[in-house]
Order: C-alpha cells, then structure tokens, then sequence
C-alpha cells in the first residue's frame, strides 16, 4: 500500500469532480492525517442524512458504496498509486456505515467518529486482510466499511448496555 501524499493542489483538483469526491472535496489533501480529515468531511454528510427514514440512509450509503468503488479508482489511477492516502471517500463511506440508525446527537456523532478512526487505524483482521489482499477501488473503499461495521457494533452494543 502506498501512503504518498499527490503533489497535486486543490485548483487542479477542481478540474476532476471525480477526483474532487475521491480526496473527499479536498481533505485528502491534508498533508498530515488526511483520513482523519476525511472522516470530518463526512460530519456534515451525516448531519444531513441524520434524519431521513432508515430505508433511504441505507439506500444513499450503498450507492456511495457502489459508486465510491469507481470513484476511488479513477482518483488513485490519477494519482498514480494503488492506495494513495489522500484517496478520502472510502472514509466517507464507513463513517454512514458507522452510523447507520445511529442516534442522533452531537455526542453520538462524535463516538462514532472516534470509533471509525480506532479501527480504521487499528486495523484488527479482517480489516488488515482486506487492505493488504485487495486492491484498486474495491480495496481502497472494503476496509473502511468492515471498519465501520465493527464500529457500528460497537456503537450499537453501546446503546443497548448504557
């Protein structure tokens, strides 16, 4: 996996809406922990979507799933990388799986933030078999929703025992 930062600027950036999405409307270009930034891209996302049915979360989180795997793709064939870190969307993606029927709340936003960055940074197996085993789109993007699954069962156990 490589991890180099794309010498590339947030004008040039415009240029590539695909790309635009990919480095997660520009946060990926923070030059230290872009995947942390990432993720606070996704904060407004999820404040947005916070609200609607359970049904419709599901639905928008998938199709960013689905289409997040050709995004992820197009941004690292640009930037010339497998798995470029500044490649933010799969971050994006796995914080809405983290908090899916999630309640809603400053406070429950920012458990699953913290939770989604332990594991994606962790990384305990499965999550460290899928980075290391799969690559292109589909990898960039299966390891951060399994890291989201685990940090959706954390959340969700949470709500049950407290």
């Amino acid at each position: 996996m490589t991890t180099s930062q794309p010498k590339v600027n947030f004008r040039e950036l415009l240029k590539r809406p695909i790309c635009f999405l990919g480095l997660g409307f520009g946060t990926g270009l923070a030059p230290k922990a872009p995947g942390t930034f990432g993720t606070l891209a996704a904060l407004p996302i999820y404040w947005l979507m916070q609200d609607l049915s359970l049904a419709i979360y599901l639905a928008i989180t998938i199709i960013a799933f689905v289409v997040g795997i050709w995004i992820c793709q197009k941004s690292a064939d640009w930037l010339g990388s497998d798995d470029p870190s500044a490649v933010v969307w799969d971050e994006i993606v796995g914080y809405l799986v983290t908090m899916i029927a999630a309640p809603t709340g400053w406070q429950w936003m920012l458990a699953g933030f913290v939770l989604f960055r332990i594991f994606d940074i962790w990384k305990p197996w499965p999550i460290s078999w899928a980075d290391k085993n799969l690559h292109g789109g589909i990898g960039i993007m299966v390891d951060d929703v399994i890291a989201g699954l685990f940090s959706i069962l954390i959340l969700q156990l949470s709500l049950i025992l407290f």
